[in-house]
């Protein structure tokens, strides 16, 4: 295992602005520890391409690299189905100039002449098909730009709409969307076995969440945030999160058994450099806490039963005024009179309206809809608190969506979106997220409604006639969800949410129209709908049958007999558990079990059915586990 110390020498970014081929050959020349270049863009499915380049080569090519060069690459490499195709698959690689260039050293890799760990300047790039940019940053980069664009045009051509923020037309110098993002993730001793009885345990006693971190795990932690801040994220803090159960401590003093859960934040940047920097974080969060012996996973719901990891991701609009000033756009004038300004309110009510549109790019594999569970503080249903009142701001955790505001500043403004987990690919929900604001701010700024009349819109009861918002839906609700109401109930008011991938990709299936809000500002386009979703169908179907099925397999493998005497209560235990586990796992003459059906399905691809059984599988194989603790509970 690779002793890790934070060296506050190391060159780890390099700006923007030091992206000519002076700074850069000069930086270069200064740290000969650099070796390799990778050029790092982002496919549909969210992975990040690697390559080892010599630096001797990147500098015999830098002016072209800079000039937009491509480095061309196979489409089988990256996920582009239906657009790298066999017959057409050349993909190129274009470096982008206007974000800040990483290095990534690999301190198991110690180079001779400087005694530095050997490090690869990673360039964050855009995948070209043809011509056309394909690839995620391409698309957040052209949904930021339209988004900015169009309030642009909006504000230098209506003088009221500059009033409300306090500064006239000709004050306006550019609008930029922000963005941050909060990563949760499970760490553990790879070699340790934790029970889900003891993790369930812990998290209903509240031992874990913002208590003090010990060990491997504390020292890995503060590493985390002191790396990140030479990488230029201001970090804002670190700390356990809900889930974990207290390491034990050896003999030595050591701390063994681990398995906690943690959560790191830092700043607000805007919305692709915001992207960039997840992207980053979690490689930089894995390497450290490897070189302690410890695993991290970002899985949304790595075990059953206990809480998920989310990504709570904050977006807003700011206006940076020519005199230096910046104002935030979602705020209203008076914070003690409004919840938001007209632009935010369009902003939340396209958000809301159109969640549809933006979910299949939050929850796009069946790991994400296992965390979105009643009980884990997970969002399983698209509605909005505000607050109860305008002078009391919002604390509801059950909601999809929070407004954050405080009543000192207009700085804080902004949404929060809880369904978001480490898996999402930010730079596509952002980019969804984008477009559905801006519809919602067409028709706020077109109905010349007051920001009262727009309150009063969101805020409408469950039926009540809306010009933009549907009729039968309850878009805003202050109380705990869970607690207030039951299943039948939410479904009804908000609306029932999907369960399955294919449930949550039908909207984009069924090309009824729907999809033009995305599509808007060629942001999106019918072909990069088509892959995304080709996609996430490929790999929800792959995960089913090669991992979530032999998994499955393997746990009722786990369920045996345990009592020998005869015992009614646990002859009836055994009985049902037999019968679940051959429902599930057992073809016989008479009945072909649920597996087998999957299996069949998959093999016809019929997606409805696939979702319909993936969904008995699932609440048979949770019937199964709590009526086999119970079983076990019984036995002396």
């Amino acid at each position: 295992m690779t002793e890790f110390k934070v060296n506050p020498d190391l060159l780890c970014i390099i700006p923007p602005e030091k992206h000519s081929v002076d700074d850069i050959t000069s930086i270069l020349e200064a740290h000969p520890e650099i070796k390799f270049v990778s050029l790092v863009a982002v496919d549909l499915a969210g992975n990040d391409t690697d390559e080892k380049i010599p630096i001797a080569d990147f500098h015999d090519n830098l002016e072209n690299y800079l000039n937009g060069q491509a480095v061309q690459t196979d489409g089988s490499s990256v996920v582009l189905p239906g657009i790298a195709t066999l017959n057409d698959g050349k993909v190129d690689l274009v470096p982008d100039p206007e974000v800040v260039w990483y290095i990534d050293y690999n301190y198991e890799h110690t180079d001779m002449v400087t005694g530095l760990p050997v490090g690869t300047l990673r360039i964050p790039s855009y995948l070209y098909h043809n011509g056309e940019a394909v690839c995620s940053r391409s698309v957040l980069k052209r949904s930021a730009e339209y988004f900015q664009n169009r309030l642009m045009e909006y504000y230098e051509s209506d003088a009221k709409l500059c009033e409300e923020c306090g500064f006239e037309p000709e004050d306006l110098e550019k609008i930029t969307l922000i963005m941050a993002t909060e990563l949760e993730f499970w760490v553990n001793s790879p070699d340790e076995k934790i029970s889900t009885e003891q993790l369930s345990i812990s998290q209903v006693l509240k031992e874990s969440y913002w208590k003090r971190t010990k060990g491997v795990v504390r020292t890995a932690l503060e590493q985390v945030i002191l790396i990140l801040d030479q990488y230029g994220f201001n970090p804002e803090m670190g700390h356990k999160e809900v889930g974990g159960v207290k390491a034990a401590v050896t003999s030595s003093g050591d701390f063994h058994s681990i398995m906690e859960q943690l959560e790191v934040d830092w700043k607000y940047s805007d919305a692709l450099q915001g992207a960039d920097y997840e992207l980053t974080a979690r490689i930089l969060i894995k390497e450290i806490f490897r070189m302690h012996g410890l695993s991290v996973r970002f899985d949304a719901k790595p075990l059953a039963g206990v809480a998920g990891s989310g990504e709570h991701t904050h977006v807003n609009a700011v206006a940076f005024l020519k005199n230096g000033k910046r104002v935030n756009l979602f705020a209203p004038a008076d914070l003690t009179k409004d919840y938001l300004s007209r632009i935010g309110w369009g902003s939340l009510m396209g958000i809301m309206k159109n969640y549809d549109l933006i979910n299949p790019f939050v929850s796009a594999t069946t790991d994400a809809f296992m965390r979105l569970q009643p009980g884990f503080e997970a969002p399983t249903h698209a509605v909005a608190s505000l607050g109860r009142d305008v002078l009391t701001p919002s604390r509801n955790r059950s909601v999809l969506l929070g407004l954050v505001r405080s009543l000192e500043t207009s700085k804080a403004t902004r949404f929060e979106l809880r369904s978001p987990n480490p898996h999402t690919n930010t730079y596509l929900c952002l980019s969804a997220i984008y477009q559905c604001m801006l519809d919602g701010i067409d028709y706020v700024l077109s109905s010349g409604k007051t920001t009262h009349q727009l309150e009063e819109e969101f805020s409408k009861p469950y039926g009540a006639h809306s010009d933009y918002l549907l009729d039968d839906r309850l878009y805003r609700c202050e109380e705990d969800i869970f607690e207030t109401m039951d299943d039948e109930e939410r479904d009804r008011l908000f609306g029932t949410p999907p369960a399955t991938v294919y449930d949550s990709l039908r909207n984009f299936l069924e090309a009824d129209g729907t999809t033009e809000i995305l599509c808007a500002g060629n942001v999106f386009n019918d072909k990069i709908l088509a892959s995304y979703s080709h996609a996430m169908l490929d790999r929800w179907q792959y995960e089913l049958s090669d991992r979530i099925i032999p998994n499955n397999l393997t746990t009722l493998r786990g369920y045996t007999k345990k009592h020998t005497d005869s015992n009614p209560v646990d002859d009836d235990y055994w009985s049902d558990i037999e019968m679940i586990k051959l429902s599930l796992a057992k073809d016989t003459s008479e009945r072909t079990s649920i597996f087998s059906c999957i299996r069949n399905s998959l093999e016809a691809n019929d997606l409805r059915e696939i979702s319909k059984l993936q969904l008995r599988m699932n609440s048979s194989m949770n019937d199964l586990a709590e009526l086999y603790r119970k079983y076990e509970d019984n036995q002396v």
